[in-house]
């Protein structure tokens, strides 16, 4: 069974920073990108990926020099470093797992999904 278990949300005043981690476990991951998402409103956006072997990145335009994506491969664990954080960052980010490149991911739905954890920005 695949689990993808987030930490490391919370309250943050803006310009702040949060370090979210993504522990996998349930498979290997070796041939998949891991992600995160986020979610304000109604729809989710993409945020970020890494593929697990390789380490290539891709990142959505809006979190380009402020957000970094990580892995260690030994831990079996993704983060993300959010920095320069802003209110409208403010959001539910899912850690995410996709068969595929870490671009795929920015244009496909993962093929599993973490339980999400709340990352709030106050201004």
């Amino acid at each position: 069974q695949v689990q993808l278990v987030e930490s490391g949300g919370g309250l943050v005043q803006a310009g702040g920073s949060l370090r979210l981690s993504c522990a996998a476990s349930g498979r290997t991951f070796s041939s998949y990108a891991m992600g995160w998402f986020r979610q304000a409103g109604e729809e989710r956006e993409f945020v970020a990926a890494i593929r697990w072997i390789g380490g290539g990145t891709y990142y959505a335009d809006f979190v380009k020099g402020r957000f970094t994506i990580s892995r260690d491969n030994a831990k079996n664990t993704v983060y993300l470093q959010m920095n320069s954080l802003k209110p409208e960052d403010t959001a539910v980010y899912y850690c995410a797992a996709l068969l595929g490149t870490a671009q795929a991911m920015g244009n496909m739905p993962p093929d599993y999904w973490g339980q999400g954890t709340q990352v709030t920005v106050s201004s």
